[in-house]
């Protein structure tokens, strides 16, 4: 039982070349007793952090630099543990896949529930963006199970450019407060717009993405059945 070990990777962002140098910088000069699995916890420390960073910036804004510090953390352990097993060639795809995206889906929730708790984003806005981002996720999966390709970027954007939006969206807000504009349908913050054009984005990608596969399936299928 091996159904990942042969996927493709697919990173196609604009942080990407400068990514994968970075992450194999910190994956050469990793101590022997940091392991993927060790990463992957940092990952998921760094969403705690984003989490309850969030929540007390009801409290004090200051949270807000926690936060992004949250979000260094999150990207270091989680694109640093595949990485790390990578080269260190002690993959587990099986495991590996699975854990990851199973600890990516729960940090995903951490992050926006935060977002929803935090005087900056109506909850509904919020839970909307993640949904968006879950509909995404089953996207890659589904296509990574058909096709075996991973596909990790759209648009150019991928979880690190995602990062870095949140993180400047924070210093944003620390420095010019929560400014609202007003809309014909009510009055929202800064980081409800701005969470809303993501949610929008993450949903018709995932909308255009799955009609756009659908049909090169359909068409796959037709022609192999027609040379069986």
């Amino acid at each position: 039982m091996n159904p990942q070990s042969k996927h493709t990777r697919v990173i196609n962002s604009f942080t990407g070349p400068i990514e994968k140098k970075v992450l194999h910088f910190f994956a050469s000069r990793m101590p022997e007793w940091v392991t993927s699995d060790f990463m992957t916890i940092v990952g998921v420390i760094g969403s705690i952090v984003i989490f309850i960073s969030y929540i007390f910036t009801n409290k004090n804004p200051n949270f807000l630099w926690l936060a992004s510090f949250g979000f260094v953390l999150n990207w270091f352990g989680d694109s640093l543990d595949g990485t790390l097993a990578r080269y260190r060639k002690a993959e587990r795809p099986n495991y590996g896949f699975f854990i990851d995206h199973a600890i990516d889906t729960i940090s995903e929730v951490l992050v926006f529930l935060g977002l929803a708790i935090s005087p900056y984003v109506r909850f509904e806005i919020a839970t909307l963006a993640l949904i968006g981002y879950l509909m995404l996720s089953i996207y890659v999966y589904l296509l990574t199970y058909v096709i075996r390709v991973f596909r990790i970027s759209f648009i150019k954007l991928g979880p690190t450019e995602v990062r870095i939006i949140a993180i400047l969206c924070n210093t944003a807000l620390f420095f010019i407060g929560k400014p609202t504009i007003k809309l014909p349908f009510g009055i929202f913050t800064f980081y409800d717009v701005i969470v809303a054009i993501i949610a929008a984005i993450l949903i018709i990608v995932f909308i255009y993405n799955t009609i756009t596969t659908s049909i090169k399936l359909s068409r796959y299928d037709t022609l192999m059945r027609k040379f069986k």
